[in-house]
């Protein structure tokens, strides 16, 4: 589904874009341009780096 109409940016691709390790609304934004026009997708994005910021490994601090 798109999620920023303005750049034509889809869920898909934000997902993907997380999955390699960019998992902030600002490195998403800087990245794939996402936010950057009209604004109304800010939310959603953030909503999916929420979703790949919570999920990430622990690392010990052994």
């Amino acid at each position: 589904m798109y999620i920023c109409i303005c750049r034509q940016i889809t869920d898909h691709e934000i997902r993907a874009t997380c999955r390699k390790g960019t998992s902030t609304f600002q490195d998403l934004r800087d990245r794939l341009g996402v936010a950057s026009g009209c604004g109304k997708c800010g939310a959603l994005v953030r909503d999916i780096a929420e979703e790949y910021s919570e999920s990430a490994p622990f690392v010990s601090a052994g």
